[in-house]
């Protein structure tokens, strides 16, 4: 870490074009970390623009910097003259290139010196130059705040920058109750409320502003759409798009939604799954030491933490609700144990 934080902040001793990019469908991790980042980096006179690959949720509009995001898929070529011309390029909360998505081959070419900072496992060396990785890490926000530290940019953490750090600290621990929470989570968070968080200002920002249609949703979500597994200690909800039309589906509407069936007494795994754009997404929540992760990474594509991960299933939502019943019963004694 010090030899890294070394050449980074001799990286970032002069004015610099820098680009800060998070994954596609940023969630508070990412969007409150490339936050927090550009707003401490253009304090020291570089030239910052946050790139999101796309759009997200509006509860985490309220952000500091959140009107000067460059949405990709909104303005294909400014991101890209700007992304061309940087001298850096930040890459928040993801290990891959390809999680960008159609973002991912602007960035590849760009010449800039590539920073990874993010806490999932197996970040993809060729990636970039540079990559401070700590899966141990609650967060990118938590992991964030140390390099911020150790680059001496702490008095530069100002309250709006705190905010930005705690809502990405909040939202992944989901409200501190993840194993990941540690004493030294806790430690930075009492920090940021030093420095001048509301914390319960920003909880109800992001989890008590919902729209009547994401409660009503929520609400045919629990009672018509979750099937409990009790044989396997497992639970499934899953949407059709027109059922999200149904309800005036905005993106965001669906956060957490899995979360309440993983919260049902007895279940070990849950699968959300939704049918969005064509294309059938899932994210997956579990507890102990089943590993969410790799059930991802084997049958969707995808992957992230122990306990919570996400993946796409390219066959019909009715298909990938029968692969995760097959799914159910291939992992029935590791859930039952």
């Amino acid at each position: 870490m010090k030899e890294k934080i070394s050449l980074l902040k001799s990286l970032l001793d002069n004015p610099k074009k820098i680009v800060i990019t998070v994954h596609r469908g940023p969630d508070g991790d990412a969007l409150g970390s490339a936050l927090a980042l550009k707003s401490v980096l253009s304090n020291l006179n570089h030239d910052v623009t946050v790139i999101s690959p796309n759009d997200y949720a509006s509860f985490l509009y309220w952000m500091k910097g959140n009107e000067d995001v460059l949405i990709y898929t909104e303005n294909q070529s400014k991101a890209t003259e700007i992304t061309n011309s940087s001298d850096i390029i930040f890459m928040l909360d993801f290990n891959s290139v390809h999680r960008v998505g159609e973002f991912s081959g602007i960035l590849k070419n760009a010449n800039s010196t590539k920073v990874i900072i993010d806490h999932h496992q197996d970040p993809v060396s060729e990636d970039a130059d540079i990559i401070i990785s700590d899966t141990k890490s609650c967060s990118t926000a938590q992991l964030l705040f140390e390099v911020l530290d150790n680059l001496g940019y702490k008095n530069l953490i100002d309250k709006d920058v705190a905010e930005c750090l705690y809502a990405g600290i909040m939202t992944d621990t989901g409200s501190f109750k993840f194993n990941s929470t540690t004493a030294k989570t806790h430690h930075i968070i009492a920090q940021l409320i030093e420095i001048g968080v509301h914390n319960s200002k920003v909880h109800d920002l992001v989890y008590d502003n919902y729209s009547e249609d994401r409660t009503k949703l929520l609400g045919y979500c629990l009672n018509e759409k979750l099937q409990i597994f009790p044989e396997t200690n497992s639970a499934i909800i899953s949407l059709s798009e027109d059922e999200l039309n149904r309800f005036n589906f905005k993106k965001g509407d669906t956060e957490g939604v899995v979360n309440y069936a993983l919260a049902v007494k007895g279940i070990i795994f849950a699968i959300f799954i939704a049918e969005k754009e064509g294309v059938v997404k899932l994210s997956l929540r579990s507890k102990g030491d089943f590993k969410a992760n790799e059930v991802s990474k084997k049958y969707f594509n995808g992957g992230g933490h122990i306990n919570a991960a996400g993946g796409i299933s390219y066959t019909s939502l009715e298909e990938t609700i029968d692969i995760c019943k097959n799914i159910f019963e291939e992992y029935k004694p590791e859930l039952t144990k």
